[in-house]
């Protein structure tokens, strides 16, 4: 099936047509860097990164921008309270979050413009607004004309007529109308600020972004996208002042994530009920929270909680427990046919993901898969057997950037399992199994092996003695009726 895409402005599903064939341009709103990032801002990251993932495995190229907002009124207000200079706070919180990427293994944008960076193309820009009277200037800031805008509401289903009902009246009697809204912004005594033609100030919050488009993806973009918080006013204010110069459709489709909840509440720093990134990432490994992303709509909000952090860990387990190696002695079995699986389990992922990125879905079709290898495995198929399966397995999750490969033995130090072997060796009535003593891998299948030996001997403490300490090591050991099999914690 072709890919469908919910698109915010249709308020519908619709097939995905880029612009240019094979060729995807997408644009993320990204963090106000005042404060350190909460897990509800990696919600939105990995959204988006699952979007790009999939877009690049159906074949596409895939021009990515995410912008840093790194002058505002907040990172100024929150440096001023801590007496900082407001570039150096917003400095220290980009770096903070570029790792943050890094250990969510989010794919890097193409490119990521900061506001402070974009300032002479936010200038133009402003300056043709005026030139076209789709601006005027009050005391130094200047603002956008909404009554110019025949459609302005069409992205979030506001009427202006009902805008203006609601609005306060005379809380700027500099406006022409109350839904007006800045494009620049005169400076105050002690700010940043950057000279322009209406005198010393900067960019109004929703001309950073389209200026950032026009500069780096052009004047037509296939996806913009970001949190369901920006469809009013930023998203809808991008779309005004950008169609006013370009007289083209900004972006072919709109998505947007729902929130990141907790006790009910969208998590938020204003509201105070967020848990960081860091907070997380000291606790959790970092696909639980990509897994927790995936187990549900990405329009739909998210409720965090130790019960849903749980279910995510289950099913990342569930997901790694895929990869085990087949049990000891296991020669193969002649009605193992996981080839099929695999083929199935792929159209099944395809078929989720182009049904508007149902990744519940998608995750679905891996553990049907994970299933019948596990199956497969218990009836005695060999490595060779379950191979085919187990490579989709890695593929697929791979492209919803789930890492189920955490460790791999050739990687492990021996040293800590060899010291083991040889206790366990020394204790043991007969010939211990060959092995290779710098290869942790073997080493562990040689212990295995021992184990099986001192159980046949009605030795139950040393065999437990092993499960444990390899527990310790990072390895769990799970026994079944064909034999045991171990893999990485």
């Amino acid at each position: 099936m072709a890919l469908q895409i919910y698109n915010t402005l249709s308020r519908s599903k619709e097939t995905f047509e880029p612009l240019k064939p094979g060729q995807v341009s997408m644009y993320v709103c990204g963090p106000t860097v005042y404060a350190s990032a909460h897990i509800g801002h990696a919600m939105s990251t990995l959204v988006f990164d699952i979007v790009r993932r999939y877009l690049q495995y159906r074949g596409y190229e895939v021009a990515h921008a995410m912008n840093y907002t790194d002058v505002d009124d907040k990172i100024i207000q929150r440096a001023n309270h801590e007496g900082r200079d407001p570039h150096e706070l917003a400095e220290s919180y980009i770096k903070e979050y570029d790792q943050h990427l890094k250990e969510l293994n989010i794919l890097p944008a193409t490119v990521f413009p900061r506001a402070t960076e974009e300032i002479p193309a936010i200038i133009d820009m402003v300056a043709r607004l005026m030139d076209d009277d789709y601006a005027y200037e009050a005391g130094g800031d200047v603002y956008y004309r909404v009554e110019k805008k025949d459609d302005y509401g069409r992205l979030s289903g506001r009427k202006l007529e009902d805008m203006q009902a609601g609005a306060r009246i005379g809380v700027d009697e500099r406006k022409e109308h109350p839904m007006d809204f800045a494009v620049w912004k005169a400076a105050k005594e002690g700010e940043p600020s950057w000279d322009s033609p209406w005198g010393p100030g900067r960019p109004g919050w929703h001309i950073e972004c389209s200026a950032m488009v026009l500069n780096h993806l052009g004047q037509q973009i296939d996806i913009h996208g970001g949190g369901n918080d920006l469809i009013f006013p930023h998203h809808e204010n991008e779309i005004a002042q950008t169609e006013s110069l370009t007289h083209k459709p900004f972006a072919r489709f709109w998505m947007h994530n729902g929130m990141m909840q907790l006790s009910g509440e969208k998590m938020s720093k204003s509201l105070g009920n967020l848990i960081t990134i860091k907070e997380f990432l000291a606790d959790h490994d970092a696909d639980v929270l990509r897994m927790m992303v995936l187990g549900g709509s990405y329009r739909g909000p998210l409720t965090f909680g130790d019960e849903a952090v749980e279910a995510a860990s289950r099913g990342l387990e569930r997901l790694r427990g895929g990869l085990r190696p087949a049990l000891p002695g296991a020669s193969g079995v002649d009605d193992v046919d996981l080839e099929a699986a695999a083929a199935d389990a792929r159209t099944g992922f395809e078929n989720a993901m182009d049904d508007d990125f149902n990744s519940s879905a998608a995750l679905a079709a891996l553990f049907e898969l994970v299933r019948q290898i596990n199956q497969s495995r218990d009836a005695g198929a060999s490595d060779e057997q379950l191979r085919p399966a187990q490579t989709v397995l890695l593929e697929l999750a791979g492209v919803l950037g789930l890492r189920l490969e955490k460790i791999a033995a050739t990687d492990a130090d021996p040293e800590p399992f060899a010291a083991l072997y040889t206790e366990m060796a020394a204790k043991l009535e007969g010939d211990a199994p060959q092995v290779d003593q710098g290869d942790a891998a073997s080493l562990i299948e040689g212990l295995l092996a021992m184990r099986q030996m001192f159980r046949a001997q009605k030795q139950w403490d040393i065999s437990d003695q092993i499960r444990d300490q390899l527990a310790e090591l990072g390895v769990i050991v799970e026994d079944s009726a064909g034999g045991s099999s171990w893999h990485w914690a």
